[in-house]
C-alpha cells in the first residue's frame, strides 16, 4: 500500500473530526454523501474548511466532481502539491569537450 500523503491524512482527519469518528474508519473510497452521510450543508461547510486549511478556492463548478474522499484528496493534491519533477524544465548541463 502506498504511503499516505500529508493532504490525504489532513482530509481524512478533518472528516473524522467533523463526523466525530475514528480516522481509521474514513476510507478514500467512501462517498461523502452515501457513505459518510454528509448532506448539502455539511458538504459546503467542509468545502469552506478545506479552503481555509489549504489556502485554495474551490469554484462551485468543481463541487460535483468531489464525490468521494479520494476525489477530494486528488483535487487538492493537483492544486496544492508541488509540481512533479518531470514537469520542471531540464537543468542546463555543460557539454563535454567544450572549453570556454
Amino acid at each position: 500500500m502506498p504511503a499516505e500523503t500529508d493532504i490525504s491524512i489532513r482530509i481524512r482527519t478533518a472528516l473524522a473530526t467533523y463526523l466525530k469518528r475514528d480516522v481509521k474508519t474514513i476510507k478514500p473510497s467512501d462517498a461523502l454523501r452515501n457513505d459518510l452521510g454528509l448532506d448539502s450543508m455539511a458538504t459546503i461547510e467542509l468545502v469552506y474548511e478545506i479552503e481555509d486549511a489549504f489556502a485554495v478556492e474551490i469554484p462551485d463548478k468543481d463541487l460535483p466532481t468531489l464525490v468521494t474522499v479520494a476525489n477530494v484528496i486528488a483535487y487538492l493534491e493537483e492544486r496544492v502539491a508541488p509540481a512533479p519533477a518531470t514537469a520542471r524544465p531540464p537543468s542546463p548541463r555543460a557539454k563535454p569537450g567544450k572549453k570556454g
